[in-house]
């Protein structure tokens, strides 16, 4: 169930309200000393970000799935050369001058 931002229009009290989705809109100010109508507030929420490798697939994914997964991820990179750099083409000999 989400909270709610309410503003009055009155006395601008701004409150919030845990209420199910379900639930009628509020419409009158809780303050006491005023009987002003209130306005819901658009809200960005709590912006729940998951970075990563993924959510799903490090906490809720079988053992043998992940072993899988790691496998297809390796065949898929491009192969790695040797750790020795490969050694450069020996340049083009260059014909003998004739006197």
């Amino acid at each position: 169930m989400p909270n709610y931002d309410y503003v009055c229009q009155s006395c601008g009290h701004r409150f919030e309200v845990f209420q199910s989705m379900n639930d009628a809109k509020l419409e009158d100010c809780p303050v006491e000393s005023c009987d002003g109508k209130v306005k819901r507030l658009l809200g960005t929420g709590a912006g729940l970000i998951f970075k990563g490798a993924g959510f799903y697939q490090t906490d809720y994914r079988s053992n043998s799935y992940q072993q899988g997964a790691k496998q297809d991820s390796a065949a898929s990179k491009p192969a790695e050369s040797s750790s020795a750099p490969a050694a450069a083409p020996a340049p083009a000999s260059t014909p003998a001058k004739s006197e």
